[in-house]
């Protein structure tokens, strides 16, 4: 039997008034590769950090409970630090002491292992400059130096392009080690999860549960839902029963009631009946409120997605983008050359392309093309939210920009239903998670009518269980959607056409040529 390597003993987490995680208890056993999923906010950040003992969590979190990490874990951050961004390659393995103790056989082998050029390790190229991708290799390459039982991987697919991941993909499936990693790329993890830890905020979000399933993800999300549309069906007719006895009781107590209003102060006899009636009446409301109490509940979907996207549609054959451009550059740095695009109304186009090759710049070439139309109406999402939102104010006045009592009230109600508090709708944007803001996103989106989406990496801050969802919303909105992904999933079942951005220009593709 496979010992446990990582073991958390209920542990809980508190941020000021704010519960963080509540009585964690699971263990990861050797070989397992664990992926943590949850809403933003949820915890899953913060419980990777703790168990890699980062020690910032412990200065401004109450920690409470047990976690151990047998043998020695290596951890993966989300981010590069902003310190080591400005270092050479050179200097940033350096930084390891073990770097000095390999041999030139073993640097070798470490980097045919890890698909970099052998001589990286000494070279004199800025950390910052190095491809997402090749980011995620190097610092791969200084974890695995000090030989690791355990790998803890902070959404490790973000900045990855189409080869990137499939590489990465590829490594968790045959690097032997234990794993527990964050990721939203629901393709990665049904190819790679063993098990899954699902971390939840229920009850309007405020209250925290932590369940672990040992099965991969395909079956996890299945069983769970089917698992949601068998709670829901026995909650309805618990309801249902439940309003059918409350209507013949109501009409019982009615009855008695009346009876009693009409006896005769002649009949004491016939008074003192009904009053044991009505006792007898009594004591069968309070067994019904005890019935209600104890009601299975309806299951939250704190995951879900309510929003509707709907615009007034194009003309099938009307070219929405006619884009020819002789070169793409940024900051003086030439990126690609003699690009030439066309998308009509009714297509979902996919821009895909290797990392550094230009794609976020040339989306923001084609909005700047686009929003001078008058014929067209243009909503752009950008991978960062605050290139859209203005933090300082509130999801409601996001959502209301006229202040108006009713479009407050709808707004309200909109945040409601995405699963936002009282607090998060009406507090700056900036103290939401990076889902909360995504979402507030997709709110502004439905909001905005707009029959042309562009959407720059749209899936990179939700939860992958929010997927499915936001596949079927882009899938049946009716206008043009111009998107830049390597969300696998989202370009099979949503985009129509992909096309790559390549240093020459842009290319014809499928989705085969780039995964």
């Amino acid at each position: 039997m496979a010992q446990n390597i990582i073991e958390v003993r209920h542990l809980s987490k508190t941020f000021g008034t704010h519960e963080v995680l509540r009585d964690v208890d699971f263990a990861v056993r050797e070989g397992d590769v664990t992926c943590i999923i949850g809403a933003s906010g949820s915890g899953k950040s913060t419980l990777l950090r703790a168990l890699a003992g980062d020690p910032s969590v412990e200065s401004y979190i109450e920690v409470s409970g047990s976690f151990s990490c047998r043998d020695s874990a290596a951890y993966l951050p989300q981010e590069l630090p902003e310190s080591e961004r400005a270092l050479s390659a050179y200097d940033f393995f350096c930084m390891s002491p073990v770097f000095f103790d390999q041999s030139p056989r073993e640097l070798g082998e470490l980097a045919a292992r890890l698909s970099l050029p052998a001589d990286v390790f000494y070279s004199g190229q800025l950390m910052q400059t190095f491809s997402g991708g090749e980011r995620v290799k190097l610092q791969l390459a200084r974890l695995l130096m000090s030989n690791p039982t355990t790998l803890l991987l902070d959404e490790p697919t973000n900045d990855l392009d189409s080869d990137s991941v499939l590489w990465l993909e590829n490594f968790l499936l045959s690097c032997k080690l234990t794993v527990l990693f964050v990721s939203h790329d629901e393709a990665l993890l049904s190819r790679t999860a063993t098990s899954i830890l699902l971390l939840e905020r229920l009850r309007r979000r405020q209250v925290p549960r932590a369940t672990l399933y040992r099965m991969g993800y395909d079956p996890f999300y299945a069983e769970r839902g089917a698992a949601f549309e068998k709670q829901t069906r026995i909650a309805r007719k618990e309801r249902e029963d439940f309003d059918a006895k409350m209507e013949r009781y109501d009409a019982i107590r009615r009855k008695v009631e009346r009876d009693q209003n009409a006896i005769s102060r002649q009949d004491p006899h016939g008074s003192r009946l009904l009053k044991k009636k009505m006792h007898t009446v009594q004591a069968m409301g309070r067994r019904f409120e005890r019935e209600q109490e104890n009601m299975t509940a309806m299951p939250e979907q704190e995951e879900a997605i309510f929003a509707k996207l709907d615009c007034a549609p194009l003309p099938a054959d009307k070219t929405v983008l006619d884009l020819s451009c002789a070169e793409l550059s940024v900051g003086g740095r030439t990126l690609c050359r003699d690009i030439h695009l066309t998308v009509r109304a009714r297509e979902k186009l996919c821009i895909c392309g290797h990392n550094g090759v230009g794609k976020s710049t040339f989306l923001h070439l084609i909005r700047n093309t686009l929003e001078k139309r008058s014929d067209l109406r243009v909503f752009y999402m950008p991978q960062d939210a605050g290139d859209l939102l203005d933090f300082s104010l509130s999801p409601v006045e996001l959502l209301s920009p006229s202040g108006k009592r009713e479009e407050r009230s709808r707004a309200g109600i909109l945040l409601g239903s995405m699963k936002f508090t009282a607090d998060e709708m009406n507090h700056p944007s900036a103290g939401l998670s990076g889902g909360q803001k995504a979402k507030l996103m997709f709110l502004m989106m439905a909001e905005s009518g707009a029959n042309v989406l562009l959407l720059d990496e749209p899936t990179r801050n939700l939860s992958p269980l929010s997927g499915p969802v936001i596949r079927e919303l882009l899938a049946e909105y009716p206008g043009c959607i111009i998107t830049v992904s390597h969300d696998r999933r989202l370009i099979q079942e949503v985009c129509t056409r992909t096309v790559t951005l390549t240093p020459e220009g842009v290319r014809p593709s499928s989705f085969h040529d780039n995964f």
